[in-house]
């Protein structure tokens, strides 16, 4: 049989402002166009559907497309809860929605129900377990000592009446020690979050959610989300993950690139190089940018000015001797018995890693002497 594997669509998600809804709309239609070529037996997806519990209209509306585009392909979609989802949200109408092959996880109460497949090879069963935190297991597997996220999540697995004998796919949504993070996903202080993959042993195969990068530890595997949601993403290419399975205990896996309407990239220079049109002529200037400017003084207006030449313009930053330098310790300011201008000329230098140039010592004297001359 064949899977394809998705997660963290992040619905409705704003990234510095800017609604990627748009992106978001164009991605799941490559999604949809990957799975008709492919013809899988199936689709999971691993949770974080939404980027909030409560999201906005037009994120249900997109996910609510993408469904019914699902369900007219006529094969079965199972669809569990995030960290980022509302499990009540994610579960309504799931019992009429099972009547037509698309699966969502209900409210986990501590039974988890497989899906049966069948083929050539025999029975597979799918099993949803939605994101769990460990005070959420307590509460169910009251004489049980839960401590941890593995404990929670080995809890819940212990009551899942596995059959041996079947091949057993598990989908969930947690974070597995040893995963490299991306920024764009919650981290809880500690790593208290971590569960030890050892607890998933009894499965042919893992199709895991929650962190943003394509990993794998052997049979368990992330898919990664389909766009780059942070930064830290930016060299990172996106996929969907197409899982083939074979006799019990056989797998392969495989990903298909994905390309975004908007590439998310990082681009540093001096404010002229990248406003001279021969350095961004022929550049992808409709990309979601983070600029870092390494000109030494601000550049007035530089966001304003920048989205002209660049209109997704997400994040600026400098890189200079000032930001290098670090934030000034402002309990180390110069002697009261300096004259203003001195003190000021000396907290210039310890923010920005050098001296004031003759025009702006002139400058700072005039406008003190200004301020001084209006105030008495």
């Amino acid at each position: 049989m064949k899977f394809i594997h998705v997660s963290d669509f992040h619905l409705g998600k704003r990234l510095h402002g800017f609604s990627m809804m748009e992106d978001q709309k164009d991605i799941l239609n490559k999604i949809i166009g990957i799975i008709r070529e492919e013809t899988p037996d199936g689709v999971f997806l691993a949770g974080d559907v939404y980027d909030k519990a409560v999201p906005p209209a037009e994120a249900v509306r997109l996910f609510d497309d993408f469904l019914w585009r699902l369900s007219s392909l006529k094969l079965p979609v199972f669809v569990i809860s995030g960290n980022h989802d509302s499990p009540e949200r994610i579960s309504f109408g799931s019992r009429l929605l099972n009547r037509s092959g698309i699966h969502m996880s209900p409210v986990y109460d501590g039974t988890v129900i497989p899906v049966s497949l069948e083929d050539t090879l025999g029975i597979l069963d799918v099993y949803m377990l939605p994101f769990i935190k460990p005070v959420q297991a307590r509460k169910i597997f009251q004489d049980e000592t839960i401590e941890s996220y593995t404990d929670a999540v080995r809890a819940a697995i212990s009551h899942m009446e596995l059959k041996k004998e079947h091949r057993n796919v598990l989908i969930t949504h947690q974070f597995v020690t040893g995963a490299i993070r991306s920024e764009s996903e919650e981290i809880s202080v500690g790593g208290s979050d971590h569960v030890d993959v050892s607890v998933f042993e009894a499965f042919d195969y893992v199709a895991l959610g929650h962190i943003h990068r394509p990993q794998a530890f052997g049979n368990v595997c992330y898919c990664g989300a389909p766009l780059k949601y942070s930064f830290s993403e930016a060299g990172h290419g996106k996929s969907v993950t197409v899982v083939e399975m074979g006799k019990k205990g056989e797998c392969s896996v495989s990903r298909i690139p994905l390309f975004p309407k908007r590439d998310l990239r990082e681009i540093r220079g001096t404010y002229m190089e990248l406003t001279d049109r021969k350095n961004y002529e022929g550049t992808d200037r409709e990309a979601y940018l983070h600029i870092t400017l390494t000109d030494e003084e601000d550049i007035p207006e530089a966001v304003g000015r920048l989205r002209a030449v660049y209109p997704n313009l997400m994040k600026l930053d400098y890189d200079n001797q000032r930001t290098r330098a670090g934030v000034a310790d402002f309990s180390a300011l110069p002697s009261e018995k300096r004259t203003p201008a001195e003190n000021f000329g000396e907290f210039f230098e310890m923010q920005n890693g050098a001296s004031m140039s003759r025009e702006q010592r002139e400058f700072v004297e005039r406008l003190i002497g200004r301020i001084w001359k209006e105030e008495t």
